[in-house]
């Protein structure tokens, strides 16, 4: 997609359309990040949406201009979406007052359903089709065939990307006068956002960041190769930005870009972040949602020092039954809990023993006899928290001299998949 006068012209239209839908998000300085990191970092709250996140955009451009042409309108839009896309879509819907028809896995966690059908009201209907989304596309666009409606995708379309790059509009207008950014993060999924906002600002705009997350970097991927790459699979963890393939016109958009320009956030440091944020900030983010806040920790103090950093907080759908995992991700990142399997003799005393070994930070948080390796011995699984990740070193030495055995499968994910 190449940046054009008319494609910021139309990019500023459809601000000023959406603004019948709903407010324009704030651009908010942040004194903590920015104290943190010695840059002055304003944060773009599309967690603020009336859906709580960017998606609402695309959505609306889409129908506005499937509904603007002179061409014969649809009977019915339909969308396959288990997250932000699939509100966005209902929230447009009950809007305009169309019908919609939203195609969800099976395994959708029911209060996404619920917010989905309280978003879209009459005019939307769910229907939940297949245990993985791949099997629930396939019937949207068996349906949209059959019946003449029309799909609406997440992000694959110029339609999709212009909605987006009102993003980069309100950047523009909000930030302070004289004020221009050195730096703007963008969290990348299926590269709706990232190609609109890119696209808007234009080569002599300001310096970009793309944060994927590394069990779904597709961008990277597609960069380092020069062609769009699918992932063979995707941890689905970061849910918003879990896409096995960037889009085709978004690729495009972005192909000029290098891998260097893509930080990839592993899943369970982005899990520290986000109780950081909700901890200190009392801001509620998805994962997606605090990936361009997160990228801040693979640059330097020296490279972002007084410089202006605008990132873009694309989503607060958080379902706080994930909280307890969130926390125990988070943990495991800043390396203050640990599991370990010990062989553990069976005799009066043993766990005593054991328990004196702790320090006055250390505290068992779990405890789980696995079976019985032999007459003597059982095979216990341990989970220790701590104060201070140095305490492990210290714990590790303790272990060593009183000669237990034990094996740390802390970051093995195969067994940790099994027994944690």
């Amino acid at each position: 997609m190449a940046v054009t006068t008319d494609f910021c012209a139309d990019v500023r239209h459809a601000a000023s359309a959406m603004r019948r839908l709903f407010p324009e998000t704030p651009l908010q300085e942040n004194a903590y990040l920015s104290r943190k990191t010695g840059a002055r970092i304003f944060l773009k709250r599309e967690d603020l949406s009336p859906v709580r996140s960017y998606k609402i955009r695309g959505a609306f451009n889409f129908f506005r201009k499937i509904l603007d042409s002179p061409e014969e309108q649809p009977d019915v839009f339909v969308c396959a979406s288990a997250g932000n896309h699939a509100q966005g879509f209902a929230y447009v819907c009950r809007h305009l007052e169309k019908r919609g028809v939203i195609f969800m896995p099976v395994t959708t966690p029911q209060q996404k359903i619920d917010k989905t059908r309280l978003f879209g009201g009459e005019f939307v209907e769910i229907r939940l089709i297949g245990d993985y989304f791949d099997a629930c596309y396939r019937a949207a666009q068996d349906f949209a065939a059959s019946s003449g409606g029309m799909m609406v995708p997440p992000f694959d379309h110029e339609d999709i990307i212009e909605g987006q790059a009102t993003v980069a509009f309100e950047i523009e207008e909000q930030l302070p006068q004289g004020v221009t950014p050195d730096l703007i993060i963008l969290p990348v999924g299926g590269g709706g956002l990232a190609a609109g906002v890119t696209c808007y600002f234009g080569a002599d705009g300001p310096r970009f960041m793309f944060a994927e997350p590394v069990g779904a970097s597709s961008l990277h991927s597609s960069l380092t190769e020069r062609h769009r790459v699918r992932l063979p699979q995707v941890d689905n963890f970061v849910d918003g930005a879990s896409v096995a393939e960037i889009g085709e016109a978004n690729f495009a958009a972005l192909a000029h870009f290098s891998p260097g320009d893509v930080t990839r956030i592993p899943e369970n440091r982005v899990c520290a972040t986000i109780i950081e944020m909700l901890n200190i900030e009392g801001v509620v983010l998805e994962p997606a949602g605090a990936l361009a806040i997160d990228a801040l920790k693979d640059l330097s103090a020296a490279e972002i020092a007084e410089k202006t950093i605008v990132l873009v907080v694309s989503g607060g759908n958080f379902d706080f039954e994930r909280l307890p995992d969130v926390k125990e991700r988070a943990l495991r990142f800043e390396g203050l809990k640990k599991y370990f399997v010990f062989r553990f003799p069976q005799r009066p005393g043993a766990l005593r023993d054991f328990l004196d070994l702790l320090g006055p930070e250390d505290d068992i948080a779990r405890f789980e006899y696995l079976k019985k390796s032999a007459r003597n011995f059982g095979s216990v699984l341990i989970g220790i928290e701590t104060k201070d990740a140095a305490n492990f070193a210290l714990l590790r030495d303790k272990f060593d001299a009183a000669g237990w055995t034990y094996q740390d499968i802390t970051d093995n994910e195969t067994i940790a998949g099994l027994v944690i």
